[in-house]
């Protein structure tokens, strides 16, 4: 599934979603990342704790996502949100 991420809060929901699908608790992806549970915690609630780039590419690599960066084109659809979060 193509996810197009407009705000913090919207990625913080992702990383949420991605977390609990591969079983892990906040401690242990933190602790994954060599970063403390809170700061995890932080960036999964309110998209506002900052992290590398480096941590944010192995996070994702932890949790199985993938990063994609493209131009905007006008054509691309919007992804649905749907009202149970995100479909894993």
């Amino acid at each position: 599934m193509k996810i197009i991420v407009h705000t913090p809060a919207g990625l913080a929901e992702i990383l949420q979603s991605a977390r609990k699908k591969c079983g892990l608790t906040q401690t242990q992806a933190a602790a994954a990342l060599g970063i403390g549970q809170p700061r995890l915690s932080a960036l999964e609630t309110t998209g506002t704790a900052s992290i590398s780039l480096e941590q944010m590419l192995a996070l994702f690599a932890l949790y199985e996502l993938e990063f994609c960066v493209q131009s905007r084109d006008a054509s691309t659809p919007e992804y649905e949100l749907r009202e149970d979060g995100p479909e894993w």
